[in-house]
């Protein structure tokens, strides 16, 4: 029985003539911290939005959980998306509400719970990212790295099977990074989570990720599929080489 818990089969995104990529096939296994990587321009932020509904395949098929994403109807494919969370890469919290105001928005568009409910979870998942006392602030009273963890707390408001991340480190210090690849990991390992991960930050690729896929531009395809920490010791091409060698000396 397999484990994965994303299907891509046979992929094609254009833009007009452009062809972004074609014939795409991977899988991403249940708790997986997966990495999309590969260099500017080579559609990374694309499939994303693909694997998010956001834009629509020109062919192929997507499954997740075992349904059919790509093709299903906009009730099915809203009902696949409530099992997944999504932290964007400018953490799009709302400013005008509170951190707690925000990560109770999912649970009471998309939950079934009471009032009281909703603002105990809203407050749990806040704690679950370092956030504790934080319930009343607003994001501009904040840090960057406390808005990407707000925003990770909102993502995981409904206990998700998967949450896609866009470039989730973009515009935090060294530190903050740090902090935010260790939450990632704690909640893949503690509850079980799949991630699936847009990211060109070396740190983050090697210290979390244990599957990936690298998109290559030219090829408009993947040219190397695997483990990152297996792909610098073996690497299959010049482009995964260079790519994941970058700032060694």
């Amino acid at each position: 029985m397999s484990d994965a818990i994303i299907s891509v089969k046979n992929l094609r995104v254009e833009y007009g003539d452009f062809v972004l990529f074609d014939d795409l096939n991977f899988e991403v296994n249940k708790k997986d911290v997966f990495i999309i990587m590969g260099a500017s321009g080579c559609g990374k932020s694309s499939l994303l939005k693909v694997l998010t509904g956001l834009v629509e395949p020109v062919k192929g098929e997507i499954y997740i959980d075992g349904k059919e994403f790509s093709n299903a109807l906009d009730e099915q494919k809203n009902d696949i998306m409530k099992k997944t969370g999504v932290l964007y890469q400018s953490g799009a919290l709302f400013s005008s509400m509170s951190l707690k105001e925000n990560v109770m928005m999912p649970l009471e568009l998309y939950g079934n719970y009471s009032k009281k409910e909703i603002e105990e979870l809203a407050s749990y998942k806040l704690a679950l990212v370092g956030l504790k006392g934080f319930d009343d602030f607003y994001p501009s009273q904040i840090s960057g790295g406390m808005k990407k963890r707000a925003s990770l707390a909102r993502a995981i408001a409904l206990d998700p099977k998967i949450v896609y991340c866009d470039e989730p480190s973009a515009g935090l210090d060294p530190i903050s990074s740090k902090q935010l690849d260790d939450l990632i990991l704690e909640l893949n390992q503690a509850l079980g989570m799949t991630f699936v991960i847009v990211t060109h930050e070396l740190n983050s690729i090697f210290d979390i990720g244990n599957n990936s896929i690298f998109l290559d531009r030219k090829h408009k395809n993947i040219t190397a599929y695997g483990n990152p920490k297996e792909l610098l010791r073996n690497p299959p091409n010049e482009n995964i080489y260079e790519f994941l060698n970058r700032g060694i000396k």
